[in-house]
């Protein structure tokens, strides 16, 4: 380094300067070349380098490759090479003023520093695009693991910062920690309980990105689209984010539609009071109405004293078969429970094939409008208070 100076200093000195000017003239120079050579590693990096890594990644078999080395994380690291050549000729440049040196090496250290954080940031963005679209548990630990090795990599990011500032081992500093461990533990208590929370949810498989849940407490009821350490993003049906803890999920119940979506069929148990004074047994005319309108099998009137009710139940069931977007396959009853002030509950249970919101709301209303309108047609009516 001293000879390379010496040299710059003769070449200074044969196009006739010398005197105070010269050492200013030369750290002068010094300096532009120092910035020349790092402009030129970084230019190098970005236009040389960078498109022929990606179009090596872009030619390979695998595919991950393509999502980790990605042009944002090339980018990042050649933002780190210009700072590595100014922080190895900083020693030529300022040789004979060491604080300079010792200024400007502390400050480049912490530029690399920070951008290596940045590109380490930016590998773990990366890895969270890995099975992006898939809701499996492997996706889940990934996730996982990234949030807590974010906050590690963080918190040494400023241990290593601050150690280079005081000119002192990183590790003393670390060390030095552990004394005020019992009041970070306590400014910090709801960090750390939504960290574990978060381990717990994503370990035990209890919630997955794209899961549809419901959670009472937090008024939200829609489609997971984020799952963190320490929050969870809930997109609700009206296009409203609602964000909760991972502690508040552990700690309460929620429910989790997913299983019901992935089943052959979306379960239904509706309700329907009947009045009391119109439930009769079935007479001739009612017998005949029934039959002409195909309300009623033969074999379902011929019994003496068959009650209106009764036929009533025997048709839903029948009707509720017909139906191609009922799965007969499943359970399918209409069954009468324990009678009330409010009437005599009839309860229709059965599961829809198609378990996707729109279609089975609809499905829904019409299997129950047949049922409220052929009511009248058993000489059945449904209990309403009057006003």
């Amino acid at each position: 380094m001293d000879e390379i100076s010496i040299l710059v200093e003769q070449l200074l000195q044969n196009v006739g300067l010398a005197g105070t000017w010269l050492p200013v003239v030369r750290i002068v120079v010094l300096v532009l070349v120092t910035a020349f050579l790092a402009a030129l590693a970084g230019w190098v990096c970005h236009k040389l380098l960078t498109p022929v890594i990606l179009n090596i990644t872009r030619r390979t078999a695998p595919k991950w490759d393509d999502v980790i080395v990605n042009e944002r994380v090339l980018l990042a690291a050649c933002q780190i090479v210009p700072a590595i050549v100014v922080w190895a000729l900083l020693p030529w440049v300022f040789f004979e003023h060491p604080a300079v040196q010792n200024l400007l090496a502390k400050l480049t250290a912490i530029y690399i520093t920070v951008m290596t954080v940045r590109l380490i940031l930016a590998l773990f963005d990366a890895m969270k695009n890995l099975e992006k679209n898939q809701r499996s548990t492997r996706q889940q630990y990934l996730l996982t693991f990234i949030g807590v090795a974010r906050i590690v990599l963080l918190f040494m990011a400023v241990i290593a910062v601050f150690a280079i500032l005081l000119s002192r081992d990183p590790m003393t500093l670390i060390a030095g920690l552990g004394a005020t461990s019992a009041i970070l533990m306590l400014v910090f208590q709801d960090t750390i309980k939504g960290l574990v929370a978060g381990i717990r949810l994503t370990s035990n498989d209890m919630l997955h990105k794209g899961d549809w849940i419901a959670v009472t407490k937090a008024g939200a009821n829609g489609i997971v689209e984020d799952i963190s350490l320490t929050t969870v993003k809930i997109r609700n049906f009206d296009n409203t984010v609602t964000t909760v803890t991972p502690q508040t999920l552990v700690d309460d119940s929620f429910h989790n539609w997913t299983a019901m979506q992935q089943s052959p069929g979306r379960r239904v148990c509706r309700k329907v009071f009947y009045d009391f004074r119109t439930i009769r047994i079935a007479d001739e005319e009612l017998r005949r109405r029934l039959l002409e309108r195909h309300l009623a099998e033969p074999a379902d009137v011929e019994p003496a004293g068959v009650v209106n009710l009764t036929l009533l139940r025997l048709y839903a069931e029948r009707y509720l078969r017909s139906r191609a977007d009922v799965n007969t396959d499943l359970t399918i009853v209409v069954r009468q429970q324990e009678a009330t002030q409010a009437g005599l509950p009839l309860e229709f249970c059965f599961f829809i094939r198609n378990v996707e919101g729109m279609h089975y709301e609809h499905s829904l209303a019409e299997i129950m409008e047949h049922i409220y309108a052929v009511t009248q047609d058993f000489g059945l009516s449904i209990y309403q208070l009057n006003g």
